[in-house]
């Protein structure tokens, strides 16, 4: 019986237990450049979402071309039906121009895609058909861009490179490829190799110029997100895509995140290790991992793995490297990561990662723990030092204002005019504050709405509040003194209140348990209220438009 020595690397990060290679934080040459090319990124981006020039005009021409009819066509046409009709065509439009502008604006989508409860439902659902629709470049392409930034002939670096890519995304494809032996007599050594597309980092400035021109004269004509208006949401955009451009900063995330669940002790997560030294601004080689598909339910459970503890630990997880160290993964999708064998989620595609600095890692944290307490307050304030209100605000006007301090209403128990009105209030007293959506919070939030659609997967049946107990208890007793200590409460008075959490979830003070299932057809009630609401108000609209092409025949 073999017996395998882990490797000395697992005190570093939490990598399989023996890879291909040993990471040694002194020896990364291409490690050195990262901080000054995040500050170069940081610096650039005003000039790309805020242009005071004129963007690109061939660019702009191409753009204008490709958006502007069928946003006119939507105009004239379904934008005056409404409702869900309106939405459906509107999206349908802007996938199809989002897919002949090419990868830019297909990333958009692919953002907006995973951005399930941030933006209309009808817009996630046809931009989801942008995640797999990206043609490969052609491998002459790869091989030239391989070869350009690694300085070597292919053949000469890898003794396999197969020509068809595993997957193909807007900004990067990915290969399955193999180094040669590191002894002589050795076998190959399995790698994966993400290489970005030619020219798209030229492209993706001259885009974000485009957009940061168009989105203002879009406001108010479009329905994109209440928070996330257009020029807003280009704003989010050029954040996360900047960073993506250069796959330093992608292997740098991976080993920060990696290192995080390492000082968290038993992690749920593995990291794939990048190599120590074939990682470039467009080329990232880095260890090889498989496992079955998320949503292989069935494939896990034969192999024993307890699907419902996949969703508890990944849920604790995720919270503690955000609360406790400032980093999540900023993109959680069933495509990228996979379940190992031995019950832990390998996680994949680290160009969007949050991170936040320590004044808004507190502000987090005091966001959740003020949720945790009911404290609304605290929560406005958190939310506040975020970034996603002003920094002079009258939070107790805005909690008067939004009726925060009221009993939570449950929201199935309204008509559907009625859940409409107190949308609508809110997103308008929101607005009406200068509320907007932070990058960190956006990604989080969205990270939280794919978590939620896994436990609808894996564990349907889990017990919601139970489980909130569980995770709160979990915190208090390994982390309670530091947390309390952070954020300025006295441990003895953190305690959960349950009472806030059922008023979250708009259930009667006394219900003691609620499963995912039972969330969802509630849920489902809310969103039949909104469609009977469509159903009933568009013969009333038609009605009236009657009757004013009537007064209009008479008066003349």
């Amino acid at each position: 019986m073999t017996t395998t020595i882990p490797s000395p690397d697992l005190a570093l990060g939490t990598f399989t237990e023996s890879g291909p290679w040993v990471v040694d934080l002194d020896h990364l040459p291409w490690r050195a450049d990262v901080p000054a090319e995040r500050a170069r990124i940081k610096r650039r981006l005003p000039d790309l979402v805020h242009p005071r020039r004129m963007p690109p005009l061939g660019r702009l021409v191409r753009v204008i071309a490709r958006l502007g009819p069928p946003l006119a066509v939507w105009a004239l046409g379904a934008r005056r039906e409404g409702g869900t009709r309106s939405r459906e065509d509107l999206a349908r439009r802007l996938r199809e121009a989002a897919e002949a502008l090419g990868p830019t604006y297909i990333k958009l989508g692919q953002i907006i895609a995973s951005g399930e409860g941030l933006f209309p439902a009808e817009l996630v659902a046809e931009m989801r058909r942008c995640r797999d629709q990206v043609p490969p470049e052609p491998f002459a392409s790869v091989r030239a861009a391989v070869e350009a930034d690694l300085g070597r002939p292919l053949d000469e670096v890898f003794a396999r490179f197969d020509r068809r890519p595993l997957a193909a995304a807007s900004i990067a494809q990915v290969h399955s490829a193999a180094l040669h032996p590191t002894e002589p007599g050795g076998e190959p050594v399995p790698v994966v190799v993400k290489v970005q597309r030619p020219r798209i980092a030229t492209l993706v400035e001259a885009d974000l110029r485009v957009m940061a021109w168009i989105a203002p004269h879009l406001v108010g004509r479009i329905p994109v997100a209440a928070l996330a208006n257009p020029p807003a949401l280009v704003e989010l955009f050029g954040e996360t895509i900047t960073e993506e451009l250069d796959f330093r900063l992608e292997a740098d995330n991976m080993l920060d995140l990696a290192a995080v669940f390492a000082r968290l002790g038993a992690s749920p997560y593995v990291v794939p290790r990048p190599h120590p030294t074939l990682v470039t601004r467009r080329v990232l080689v880095m260890e090889r991992l498989s496992g079955f598909r998320f949503e292989d339910v069935t494939g896990m459970r034969a192999a024993d793995i307890d699907t419902t503890e996949l969703v508890r630990s990944g849920m604790i997880g995720f919270l503690e490297g955000a609360m406790l160290h400032g980093i999540f993964h900023g993109d959680l999708h069933a495509g990228n990561l996979f379940v190992l064998p031995d019950g832990r989620t390998a996680l994949l595609d680290f160009g969007i990662t949050g991170r936040m600095g320590e004044e808004r890692r507190l502000a987090f944290l005091r966001l959740l723990v003020s949720a945790s307490m009911n404290d609304v307050r605290g929560q406005m304030a958190a939310i506040r030092d975020l970034g996603a209100l002003p920094p002079d605000i009258d939070l107790d006007a805005v909690i008067s204002d939004l009726g925060l301090d009221r009993p939570v209403i449950d929201p199935t128990s309204l008509t559907p005019e009625q859940l409409t009105a107190e949308i609508q209030a809110t997103m308008k007293g929101l607005l009406g504050y200068g509320a907007k959506l932070p990058k960190e919070l956006m990604l989080f939030i969205k990270n939280m709405v794919f978590l939620d659609g896994a436990i609808a997967t894996l564990a349907p049946d889990l017990d919601l509040f139970g489980e909130i107990t569980h995770i709160a208890t979990y915190f208090a007793t390994r982390h309670g003194e530091r947390i309390a200590s952070e954020v300025g409460v006295d441990e003895r008075h953190w305690n959960l209140d349950m009472g806030g959490v059922r008023a979250l979830y708009g259930v009667e003070e006394g219900t003691e348990a609620m499963t995912h299932r039972e969330l969802q057809e509630r849920r489902e009630v809310i969103v039949s209220r909104f469609a009977q609401r469509e159903r009933t108000s568009l013969p009333a609209r038609l009605a009236t438009a009657a009757r004013r092409r009537v007064r209009r025949a008479r008066g003349r």
